[in-house]
């Protein structure tokens, strides 16, 4: 999602590779990498936790490239639920850290005014994924059932 409140200086910061073929050093098969992923998946492990394994462990850079679908198409494929979206989650988290703070650090503005920023994120993120289908309709964001929800 881009940035909206504040603007980022420079373009540093890693970027993927322009070609969309699977580099010949890839010792793994996209059958093996698809088993992988179902073994990780079962372990608890969300996508993105996934895709970290199979880069650094197994030196598979992009699943995409090698399977020609998705770490969270493959899990759907594989008959594993996916509650919740990874981005939705990590903003989730921060929000409740954030609110976790302020309890502590009433005078804190900065950290206040973030966490309004963090929370219209939330609130887009789940517009999208309502119309899209992946949320169910009547879900919404709430500060409270957050906390429960991130433990």
């Amino acid at each position: 999602m881009a940035r909206m409140h504040t603007r980022k200086r420079g373009k540093s910061g890693s970027k993927k590779p322009a070609a969309k073929v699977n580099p010949e050093w890839v010792e793994y098969s996209a059958h093996e990498a698809e088993e992988l992923i179902e073994k990780f998946a079962k372990e608890g492990m969300n996508s993105t936790q996934i895709g970290l394994r199979l880069r650094d462990c197994y030196g598979i850079p992009l699943v995409k490239n090698l399977c020609g679908k998705s770490i969270s198409k493959i899990m759907v494929e594989k008959g594993i639920k996916i509650e919740y979206p990874d981005d939705l989650m990590a903003l989730i988290k921060c929000a409740v850290g954030m609110r976790k703070h302020i309890q502590v650090n009433k005078r804190d503005v900065h950290n206040r005014t973030k966490l309004h920023y963090t929370e219209s994120k939330i609130r887009r993120l789940v517009k999208y994924y309502r119309d899209n289908g992946k949320l169910p309709f009547y879900w919404a964001y709430d500060p409270g059932k957050a906390a429960l929800l991130v433990k």
